[in-house]
């Protein structure tokens, strides 16, 4: 049976650098795989072990994946990024609240918890050649992405801070799930 999987990555350069997402360069992949419970990740060197995961997942879930992780992996993956489908926190929480949230803002908001670092930090660790401390923080923050999913299965709503404390957001991510144990389905997207 095919199950979701949430993914993260870093990149090598910020968009200081290059406004083109497939110019970032990917340094490390993380993702949750649902179908096993595990965490793995991916540096660039290793992605080809990835695709076949991501062609077998029935839906890719992140936070501002569709804006940033996708178009940045499309530079890599010999496929059509565009053909996965995906469910995107961020795009649904700017889409009621029209207007966006950062995940540590959430973190801290719904589970008290936050992220382990700053992205910026995430690309000196590969030029310092910190691949553990890169690779941590990027399954931190698909560990963290995953809670805040799991917390709107749960509980139907999740929490941003706001002038008052904490706001709430009402959200109905549970068909994610529900719908995406699909058997039979499977993302061809790579070219013959």
């Amino acid at each position: 049976m095919r199950r979701p999987i949430i993914l993260d990555l870093e990149t090598q350069y910020t968009f200081r650098d290059f406004a083109d997402p497939k110019k970032l360069r990917i340094s490390v992949v993380g993702i949750y795989d649902y179908k096993d419970c595990q965490l793995k990740a991916f540096f660039d060197h290793e992605l080809n072990k990835l695709y076949p995961l991501l062609e077998n997942a029935s839906l890719i879930i992140g936070f501002n994946i569709d804006s940033f992780d996708l178009p940045v992996l499309q530079g890599y993956y010999p496929g059509e990024i565009s053909q996965f489908k995906t469910f995107d926190l961020l795009a649904d929480i700017k889409n009621i609240l029209k207007r966006r949230v950062a995940l540590n803002d959430l973190a801290k908001a719904t589970l008290n918890k936050q992220k382990s670092g700053h992205g910026l930090e995430a690309v000196n660790y590969f030029k310092e050649g910190k691949l553990e401390k890169l690779k941590k923080y990027c399954l931190d923050d698909v560990s963290l992405t995953k809670e805040i999913f799991e917390y709107g299965i749960k509980h139907k709503e999740i929490f941003y801070p706001s002038l008052s404390g904490k706001s709430l957001i009402k959200i109905n991510w549970g068909i994610y799930l529900q719908n995406n144990q699909v058997k039979n389905d499977v993302s061809l997207t790579l070219p013959f």
